[in-house]
């Protein structure tokens, strides 16, 4: 089970930080990723880190941008979203795979969380 949450309505160029509540049996066990759906446009990869945090990637949109990292001991994964633009609009989801490498590919993930919604005014 996911819980994503931390969304929210900030103007261009600030910082938000998600985060994805996971149950005892997806963290620490699996990679974890999150994507975003913008209105008008299909859903697309944002970051994803290893089930043990030794790797990540992101999208080249966020690099620089956005940082994803996971506290197992806490059963959560963050997305830091620093420097926000307008077309960063959209809901976030969080995704847990049932590997321990992460994948850009949605269709390796096989739990979603419910999405948070991020809005980014010019």
């Amino acid at each position: 089970q996911l819980q994503a949450f931390g969304g929210g309505l900030v103007q261009a160029g600030a910082s938000l930080r998600l985060s994805c509540a996971a149950s005892e049996r997806t963290s620490g066990s699996y990679a974890m990723g999150w994507f975003r759906k913008a209105p008008g446009k299909e859903r697309e990869f944002v970051a994803a880190i290893s089930r043990n945090g030794d790797s990540t990637y992101a999208t080249n949109s966020v690099k620089g941008r956005f940082t994803i990292s996971r506290d197992n001991a806490k059963n959560t994964v963050y997305l830091q979203m620093n420097s926000l633009k307008p077309e960063d609009t959209a809901v976030y989801y969080c995704a847990a795979r049932q590997e321990g490498w992460p994948s850009r590919d949605e269709h390796m993930y096989v739990s979603w969380g419910q999405g948070t919604q991020v809005t980014v005014s010019s």
